[in-house]
């Protein structure tokens, strides 16, 4: 991490604060919702979000990259941070508390801090080298090596089509419990040890940097269904795991699937 990664950390705190404060102006309101090129929807609070975040950051660090999901961006050699304003914007528009802003500094390609805001819930997770917090205090995921005891986290069972979804599913037959509906939450959870798998599919870069450092910095282990790790290559699939053994093995069932 850069040698003022204090500053850092205490930047993206003051990125989430901002992004916390103006998700809950919004959240449960009459907001207008807008649908975009790619059938998602999106609302004011993203695309303010987004600005304010991306204005702090051109103040503060000049020299620094920014990649958005509403707004784009290039993700940049040195210093980039990479922002979803809201992960869960259809939670969002429906009240439910689960959707969260992700912040991510990459740095050379590499996540070094990531940070999974939730506004709703007044939690928030921070990882960077040296451990993960959240609202504070030190996490760590499960130490759940075996499969059969697994809790199994997604979305939702729709982001699975195809060859892909009878592979989930077959992940799901073999884990303890299976939950949906949690967008980011789920990867805090894991983070926390409140659960065990997340695997999802059909993501973006911007959806998913910030939770490699949360992760992985409580123990844990992600990748994507192939075990490649999780760069600006990502090929739209998630694999996070509280132990590489419990990895092993989400995996080798993916992979079993024709």
């Amino acid at each position: 991490m850069p040698t003022d990664h204090a500053n850092l950390e205490a930047f993206a705190h003051e990125l989430a604060d901002a992004a916390r404060t103006l998700a809950l102006r919004y959240f449960r309101t009459a907001i207008d919702v807008q649908t975009k090129a790619d059938a998602s929807p999106v609302t004011r609070a993203d695309r303010e979000i987004e600005a304010r975040l991306r204005s702090m950051v051109a103040d503060r660090y000049p020299d620094h990259g920014f990649l958005g999901e509403e707004e784009g961006g290039e993700l940049v050699s040195g210093s980039c941070w990479v922002v979803d304003p809201i992960d869960g914007t259809k939670s969002f528009i429906c009240g439910v508390p689960l959707f969260g802003v992700l912040i991510a500094l990459v740095v050379d390609g590499s996540p070094i801090l990531g940070v999974i805001e939730m506004p709703a819930l007044g939690e928030r997770w921070v990882g960077q080298a040296g451990g993960t917090e959240m609202n504070g205090v030190a996490v760590h995921a499960s130490p759940c090596t075996a499969l059969a005891q697994a809790r199994l986290f997604a979305t939702s069972p729709d982001m699975f089509l195809g060859r892909n979804r009878a592979r989930f599913d077959a992940l799901a037959a073999a884990v303890r419990l299976t939950r949906f509906g949690t967008d980011c939450y789920a990867y805090g959870l894991l983070a926390s040890g409140h659960c065990d798998l997340v695997v999802e599919d059909d993501l973006e870069y911007y959806d998913v940097i910030a939770l490699v450092p949360v992760i992985e910095n409580a123990g844990g282990m992600v990748t994507d269904w192939d075990g490649n790790p999780i760069d600006a290559r990502f090929n739209g699939q998630m694999l996070a795991a509280a132990t590489p053994a419990l990895h092993a093995q989400a995996m080798a069932v993916l992979r079993a699937v024709v």
